[in-house]
């Protein structure tokens, strides 16, 4: 018992030394696509409550994801990111905000300047309590003002989800200088801040 007690001791302190934190028990995964999974990676990242995110791919119909099958609209896969979370920090309904606020919901053929069905815009859902949460949020802020067109973001059923390639991980961090020239050039963040004002945060 005492050697079991020690090496679970041992593995916390493994994770936190590694700048990484234990998963709770009780987490669960949320899945959003919002257009180039880079600039989802921060907002989530930075979420209290949120314990860890992946960007990925999913919605397709092939059996692997890669990013030039993908965004050669090989796969019908779109950009997306899976996101870990402590439901008692953080609930699904303050994700689906995170989301909202940081993409352009009246947007159909994709988001922002990146054009096709892999940026489209996606709420996946994996539980019917999920789906119902997802349209009443997609209800609230057709009749916030905020939009004079309609919400056409979807809301589907979740499906397999396909980790990105490693160098995409993060990718604002490990190319800062590149990720803030495309996260301003794609005309997201100009976007955000004339719906969002003073609320909208550039990372």
């Amino acid at each position: 018992m005492i050697k079991r007690i020690l090496a679970s001791l041992f593995a916390a302190a493994a994770l936190v030394s590694h700048g990484a934190e234990p998963t709770p028990a009780a987490s669960k995964t949320a899945i959003f696509a919002g257009g180039c999974f880079w600039c989802m990676q921060p907002p989530y990242d930075n979420a209290k409550g949120v314990v860890k995110t992946v960007v990925g791919y999913t919605g397709g119909n092939a059996d692997d994801a890669t990013y030039e099958k993908v965004s050669g609209h090989r796969t019908k896969h779109r950009e997306s990111i899976e996101v870990t979370y402590d439901p008692a920090q953080i609930s699904y309904e303050q994700l689906l905000d995170i989301f909202w606020r940081n993409i352009n919901p009246t947007q159909a053929d994709g988001q922002f300047h990146d054009i096709g069905l892999s940026y489209q815009a996606a709420i996946f859902f994996g539980s019917d309590q999920e789906k119902k949460a997802a349209e009443a949020s997609k209800e609230m802020l057709g009749k916030s003002g905020k939009f004079s067109q309609p919400i056409v973001t979807e809301i589907l059923p979740a499906q397999p989800f396909y980790p990105a390639e490693d160098y995409h991980q993060k990718y604002y961090l490990k190319n800062p200088a590149d990720f803030d020239a495309y996260h301003v050039g794609s005309g997201r963040v100009n976007f955000l801040a004339k719906i969002w004002g003073a609320e909208a945060k550039k990372k």
